[in-house]
């Protein structure tokens, strides 16, 4: 298809095409009006599809465009408009990344350093976290979706199958959602997708990133794979060093098991910055292989440091077969098989690992995080829709960096990070988010997180220091309201606190 220099809206003035995925080709394009280059989507029909199907392609082509311009992020890659050109389906038209995607780096260069893999998805992650407090849940994750600047920025595009609260579900029946090899188990099985999906589905593109290969494997039978992810069990990881831990915990076969988006965040910071990874809670089921004896080793892969920014991508993998050793003179065996007494005793020290790791994990205090968070849908597909975090969590906040006053983006993500923690850990995020002039009565905020299963901000908006939202909250007794809030929000000098958080309008109940 050329359409080159056509003008889409009197105003984009379309260039070369930039890529292309199931809904439609991406063209880089050039804003006549406010003279910069954008990124257009056209969106594409189907061939085959009746007048009905197509209708629901067009309203689900403006759903995206609603869910992606819900969200400003700058790990997200924005959505600046959605124009009908009367040929059948919207354009979208999107920020302009100069960049790779993470599918073709590793493609070029193999495999990445666990601290770079780490970097790259504590970008993702703020960006999802964002997402889960709006409402929304990307259901895509995966290398081709994850994008890489030239400037080393990072970010996460293509919201085309979310599914944003509030909105109606027009996904066609028996339409899948999401790419096999990087799905969560529970997706597979027919359960609606969760924060916690999102969270998976991260694990297994920072588990490709580093292991070369998705944690399922990769098969040219959909089905086979299907029913592979449905399992829950995987390889564990062999190169991922500091990432091993982080990798088993967000890749946990129970959803209830898995972190926050934003604790995931948290943890991949600290990773890429060199530091210990914290403890997070382990599988209770070690999602592992019967059959990982029997995979062929890895080729060993030297990757060489990061590129410097604005350098361009270059294949730096070298790829060498594992030394080949002699065999041992052969010698009669005395008494048990020797093969079989180093199987058992290898037996043993796994055993003794898994419940070091074990003991270790409940003495840390750390209880698995529940699948819920932000932005949860309530009951899905049958799991938990609880707190996102672990009651009894201590929250640790290191002292902001931003040269000035926090920007907006700033305080919404303070504001996101508070809510993330609602209502399990509701003690701990107080202490560690209330200004010690906290003006709207802390017991009272504290009894009403106690009857809480769940608590959801949307619609957050905003202002001078000063975010109102809306407080989705569902009870332990079932009811369902929406408080509508406002959030002030107190300057420090290093630190963001919350000082006062305002009913501003009458709790209604929600369906």
């Amino acid at each position: 298809m050329t359409v080159d220099g056509r003008v889409v809206a009197g105003r984009y003035r379309l260039g070369r095409r930039i890529g292309s995925g199931a809904m439609g080709v991406v063209w880089q394009a050039h804003d006549e009006l406010l003279y910069r280059t954008v990124a257009v989507k056209q969106l594409l029909l189907q061939p085959g599809q009746s007048e009905a199907e197509s209708e629901e392609a067009r309203r689900r082509a403006m759903r995206e465009g609603r869910i992606a311009a819900r969200l400003q992020h700058p790990n997200a890659v924005a959505v600046f408009d959605v124009v009908d050109e009367g040929d059948g389906m919207p354009w979208l038209v999107m920020e302009y990344v100069p960049s790779v995607s993470l599918s073709q780096l590793l493609e070029e260069q193999g495999t990445l350093a666990p601290q770079e893999a780490a970097r790259i998805g504590m970008h993702v992650a703020s960006a999802l976290a964002a997402a889960h407090a709006a409402g929304i849940v990307h259901r895509d994750v995966k290398p081709g979706n994850v994008l890489l600047g030239e400037d080393g920025t990072v970010k996460i595009t293509d919201f085309g199958i979310s599914r944003a609260q509030g909105d109606s579900t027009v996904t066609a029946t028996g339409m899948l959602a999401g790419t096999p090899a990087y799905l969560a188990p529970e997706i597979a099985k027919g359960h609606d997708p969760t924060p916690s999906s999102d969270v998976f589905s991260l694990g297994a593109t920072l588990y490709a990133a580093v292991e070369g290969i998705p944690p399922f494997g990769l098969s040219d039978n959909p089905l086979a794979l299907l029913h592979k992810v449905a399992s829950g069990q995987i390889d564990p990881p062999r190169q991922a060093g500091p990432l091993t831990q982080p990798l088993l915990s967000l890749l946990s076969p129970e959803p209830t098991e898995r972190v926050s988006m934003v604790r995931c965040r948290d943890t991949l910071g600290a990773v890429a910055s060199g530091q210990a990874a914290p403890p997070m809670p382990m599988p209770s089921h070690m999602p592992t292989v019967a059959t990982a004896a029997h995979r062929p080793a890895p080729m060993a892969t030297r990757v060489e440091p990061q590129r410097p920014h604005g350098a361009p991508m270059r294949s730096t993998s070298t790829t060498a077969m594992p030394p080949v050793r002699p065999n041992p003179p052969q010698q009669k065996a005395a008494g048990p098989n020797r093969g079989a007494m180093i199987g058992i005793a290898a037996a043993v020290v796994v055993a003794v690992i898994i419940g070091v790791i074990l003991v270790t994990n409940r003495g840390s205090g750390n209880t698995p995080d529940s699948s819920g968070g932000a932005g949860a849908t309530p009951g899905a597909g049958g799991t938990s829709s609880t707190s996102s975090t672990a009651a009894g969590t201590v929250i640790n906040r290191p002292p902001l960096s931003v040269g000035g006053d926090p920007s907006p983006e700033v305080q919404l993500q303070t504001v996101t990070d508070f809510y993330a923690q609602l209502p399990g850990n509701a003690k701990n995020a107080t202490d560690a988010y209330f200004s010690p002039d906290f003006q709207s009565g802390l017991d009272q905020f504290l009894s009403e997180m106690s009857k809480a299963k769940t608590v959801t901000l949307t619609d957050a908006q905003p202002g001078d220091y000063y975010i109102r939202a809306n407080e989705h909250i569902v009870g332990k007794d079932g009811s369902k309201t929406v408080q509508p809030v406002g959030v002030g929000l107190q300057w420090k000098g290093t630190q963001l606190y919350i000082n006062k958080i305002d009913k501003i309008g009458a709790a209604k109940p929600e369906s």
